[in-house]
């Protein structure tokens, strides 16, 4: 009788390993426990969160992105402004032009960091971010919301996710099993302030903004116009002077707008609006 036990419970055992291997293999992913610190029925008890860079989903990427945003929050590396009326109206835009982009069918969310300089980024699974700065540096909400529609563009495109399998290459952290969340999200937080995005990244989200302001109704002469004055006034800020060169996403731009604009968009325009809506960051 003890022989018998023995033996089903070696069975049972083996069962349990054989699936665990295979759970890892397909990259499933439930919660986050480290696969040197849990033994193979752990991992299938608890499971282990892990990503296939070369075939991620939508929901992994949203998954990511959130922790990404919460590391860039807890960290202190950004601070979200606390005006909930404001927070509402960017909100609002960035869901609108969210709405008519080439990639409407995963959940945005639209945040003001608290930060004197012109900037603006997003991360990926639909993470955008904007700068009082900024807010406070165009002149009308058709000029942010050719900023916003920029950034919706990366999303719209994968750059992030693009960065980040280039990212983890570098780092040698891929593999067959492919790689822990907590690690992507380390390497996503270090992309969304650090990592520049390419020459034909920019480009493509700037093309991907513009067409989606027109969609949204907005006027999109306003896309180029904050370009222009930014450029104008010196220093490119820091969203603007990576490559490539701002003159040259200008040219680009008026481009488009000659060529491409709709002439019935033209939301946005009204300066004083704005400066009502914003009138706590002037």
């Amino acid at each position: 009788m003890t022989n018998l036990l023995n033996f089903k419970g070696r069975v049972y055992r083996r069962v349990a390993y054989a699936i665990a291997a295979l759970a890892l293999v397909v990259g499933i992913n439930v919660a986050t426990a480290q696969p040197s610190q849990a033994g193979w029925l752990d991992l299938l008890i608890n499971g282990v969160r892990v990503y296939q860079l070369s075939n991620m989903s939508d929901s992994q990427e949203v998954d990511l992105g959130g922790g990404i945003n919460r590391q860039l929050i807890e960290s202190g590396q950004i601070r979200i402004h606390e005006n909930s009326s404001l927070n509402a109206y960017v909100d609002d835009i960035g869901q609108t032009l969210a709405d008519v982009s080439d990639r409407p069918d995963i959940p945005y969310t639209f945040q003001i960091v608290e930060d004197d300089a012109v900037n603006a980024f997003a991360t990926m699974g639909g993470y955008v971010y904007v700068t009082t700065g900024l807010m406070a540096a165009a002149d009308n909400e058709a000029e942010l919301a050719g900023v916003i529609g920029h950034e919706i563009g990366h999303i719209a495109g994968r750059h992030a996710v693009q960065q980040m399998r280039q990212a983890a290459i570098t780092q040698g952290i891929t593999g067959a099993l492919g790689v822990n969340r907590d690690r992507l999200v380390n390497i996503g937080t270090q992309i969304a302030l650090q990592l520049p995005a390419s020459r034909s990244d920019e480009y493509e989200a700037d093309r991907h903004g513009f067409h989606s302001m027109g969609r949204a109704g907005y006027d999109q002469t306003g896309m180029v116009s904050f370009m222009q004055k930014l450029v104008r006034e010196g220093s490119p800020p820091e969203f603007l002077s990576t490559h490539p060169d701002a003159r040259n996403r200008v040219n680009s731009l008026q481009e488009l707008d000659t060529e491409n604009a709709i002439p019935d968009a033209t939301l946005g325009t009204n300066a004083a609006a704005y400066d009502s809506q914003i009138s706590s960051l002037r």
